[in-house]
C-alpha cells in the first residue's frame, strides 16, 4: 500500500485496483467480493475475513496478518476460502494453514467461534469507507 497508494493501510475499490493493475490481499479479495456479487451471488453468502496465516515453513513459521474472502452456501456451512496465496478453492477446514480472527460483510462484523466476542460497538472505518466509494463508482 505504501509503494502503490502511499499510506500504510489503503482498502482499494475495484475501480482502483483495476486502475493501478496492483493490489494487496485485502485489495484481492475486496475485488472478488464485488465480482461475486455482480454474477448474483448475494453479499449475505460472502465474507471477508481477517486472518493470521502461517507463510512461513516446518522450521521457521512465519505468521502475517492477511485477508481472504470466504463463500458460505448456508449460514453455518464450511466456507469456501477464496485467497491469493494458493490458486485453488478449498474448504476453510482444509485450510490449516489460516486461523481467522474476525470476518464482516455488508451486514455487519461477526464473531469466530473460540475467540473473544467482538464489541458491538466495533467498526471497520476502512470497510465502511470503500463501501460509500464503490456505491459511488456503481458497485
Amino acid at each position: 500500500d505504501t509503494e502503490v497508494w502511499g499510506q500504510k493501510d489503503y482498502w482499494a475499490s475495484p475501480m482502483d485496483t483495476l486502475g493501478k493493475g496492483a493490489g494487496d490481499c485485502e485489495d484481492f479479495a475486496i475485488i472478488k467480493f464485488f465480482t461475486l456479487i455482480e454474477t448474483g451471488i448475494p453479499a449475505s453468502k460472502l465474507r471477508m475475513v481477517y486472518v493470521r496465516a502461517d507463510t512461513g515453513t516446518a522450521s521457521a513459521p512465519l505468521i502475517e496478518s492477511h485477508m481472504v474472502l470466504a463463500y458460505y452456501e448456508q449460514p453455518n456451512a464450511d466456507p469456501i476460502i477464496l485467497d491469493n496465496l494458493i490458486n485453488e478453492l478449498r474448504p476453510a477446514s482444509q485450510r490449516k494453514d489460516l486461523t481467522p480472527v474476525f470476518s464482516f460483510n455488508k451486514e455487519g462484523m461477526f464473531n469466530v467461534p473460540g475467540r473473544p466476542a467482538l464489541s458491538k460497538s466495533m467498526r471497520l472505518s476502512r470497510w465502511e469507507d470503500l463501501l460509500k466509494r464503490a456505491s459511488e463508482e456503481g458497485y
